[in-house]
Formats: C-alpha cells, structure tokens, sequence
C-alpha cells in the first residue's frame, strides 16, 4: 500500500524548559506554536513511561501545516535523562544560527554543531534560509543494520528512499518536506531514558489499512489505534509502532491533526508562568 504520508515533528524529552526555550528560541530562531500542560501522562506515552505532570511545547520556523516542528515534552520533577545512541542529529539550513550562538554565549562544536540542553545535537548548514521549503532538512537516526531498517521503512511503511549509500540513507514521503535519515553504526542501539518519537501524518482512512498490514507482518506495535482527546481541542487517532531498532514512529490522522495543531500563540503566557514556578538545579 502507498500511503499519503506528511512529516510532522520530532519529539524530545527536555530537562530544563528554560534552557531549552532559550535555546530553541534564541539560538535556533525558531518561534513558539502552542503550549499545553496535562496533569497526567499520555495514554500512548507521548511524555515516555511517566504517568505524572507534564507539558508538550511545539516549536518550529512556521505552522505546522506546512513545517516540521519539535515537540518539547517536560515531565515535572525529573531534570535529566541517560541519553542512548538513538538519535543522532536534526539538520538545519539558516545562515544566522551560529552568529546567534555566538551572540548568546551558546557553545559550537566543529564550526557547525550546536547541541540542545539533554544533549541534542543541532547540525548547522550556514546557507541562507530557502524560500520554497521548511529550513529543517533531516533528522537523523541511527540503526544497528540498514539493509534491515529500509526493509521496514520503505519495505513495509513505504516511504520513498531519496539517497542510498553504503551506510546512510534518506527516505521520507515528499520531495519538498524534511526528510528521515538512517546511519548504521555497526552495534546495538541503546535508546537510553531519553529516547524519542518521530511524527507522521496519514489520512484517516489509511490508518486501519496500515495497522492490519503490520499485525500481518508481525511489526511491534506500541500503542494499536487509540482515540487521544486533548481537552477543548480536536481529537486525534493514532498508531504508535516501533522500527526494528525499538525507534518510535507515530503514524496520526491528518484530518484531526490539522485542527489540533493550529497555532496558539498566547499559549506562551501559560509556559512562562509555568517556568517561573521550575525548579532545577543547573549541576545535573
């Protein structure tokens, strides 16, 4: 089956919101769409294994009808994750990034690299900003064998695959979208607390078509088509699976997240009052 895929977002577990905002907002440019805050945890783990307080912070260089975005997940009262090998960078186009680095007192390593409080690493293409497209172009991830994962991703989910080197590849459903980067590293992947989700949107009669293909392949499947409601906005389905690396991937139904992710500019208010009552200590 060829699905009518759209990249949505990544989705990081952050330990510090006011280092993180500073970061994706200072440092990166990026601008902040919506905040929500959540007295329990995420019927489909969106905020990891935890069952307690969180918040979810999408941020981005546009809506997010048209850019891929990152969502921030805060749990309350936990100020650090074990990173794995998971994740290995999220690329960016922008000529301004590193001079803002700088200006901000932000670290960059290798001339190129900004790394995001948790350990996340930002990789710098100094270009100016394109016109026609999302200044995100990949986010990266590594896998113990390709041959294995394009057989999952492209096999059996069907994204395209638009590069193919001996160790990498890049696949993704549009040409004109940030794209899903594979890097085989040789070993076992260890994805550590601080593991991640990568978003995809279908439509919502493509859903029940893809979750019986992958029970007839006997893919993992995280969390089977679950209704998440999020209180006075839409309701959305979602497909959780995992790749055969254990990487999560979100498969949502594009109809309702189109309604649930228009931006909430004055949602920021809520974040900063929430942020002034955090409690971190900046040696961990």
């Amino acid at each position: 089956m060829l699905l009518s895929g759209r990249a949505l977002h990544y989705v990081f577990k952050i330990p510090n919101r006011k280092e993180s905002m500073r970061f994706y907002l200072n440092v990166l440019g990026m601008k902040l769409l919506r905040h929500e805050e959540f007295s329990e945890g995420c019927e489909a783990t969106c905020n990891g294994p935890y069952d307690g307080r969180w918040s979810k912070t999408m941020v981005g260089y546009g809506p997010e009808d048209n850019h891929f975005v990152i969502e921030l997940t805060y749990n309350y009262g936990i100020s650090n994750y074990n990173r794995g090998n998971d994740f290995a960078k999220i690329s960016i186009r922008d000529k301004e990034i590193l001079q803002r680095a700088i200006e901000q007192k932000w670290p960059v390593e290798n001339g190129n690299v900004v790394v995001a409080p948790g350990g996340y690493r930002f990789e710098i293409i100094d270009e100016h900003q394109p016109i026609d497209r999302d200044p995100v172009e990949s986010v990266t991830l590594n896998v113990s064998n390709l041959k294995s994962s394009l057989d999952y991703w492209n096999g059996i989910l069907g994204l395209k695959i638009f590069k193919r080197g001996d160790k990498s590849a890049l696949i993704g459903f549009k040409d004109n979208e940030a794209k899903l980067g594979l890097q085989e590293i040789g070993k076992a992947i260890d994805r550590g607390q601080a593991f991640g989700r990568i978003a995809f949107s279908i439509p919502y009669k493509e859903q029940e078509p893809l979750a019986k293909k992958v029970d007839e392949k006997k893919c993992t499947v995280l969390t089977p088509l679950t209704v998440l409601p999020t209180p006075g906005k839409s309701d959305v389905r979602v497909l959780i699976l995992a790749d055969p690396d254990g990487h999560e991937i979100c498969f949502v139904d594009d109809e309702g997240f189109r309604q649930l992710s228009q931006p909430d500019y004055e949602s920021e208010k809520i974040l900063n009052i929430q942020m002034n009552k955090d409690q971190f200590d900046k040696s961990k």
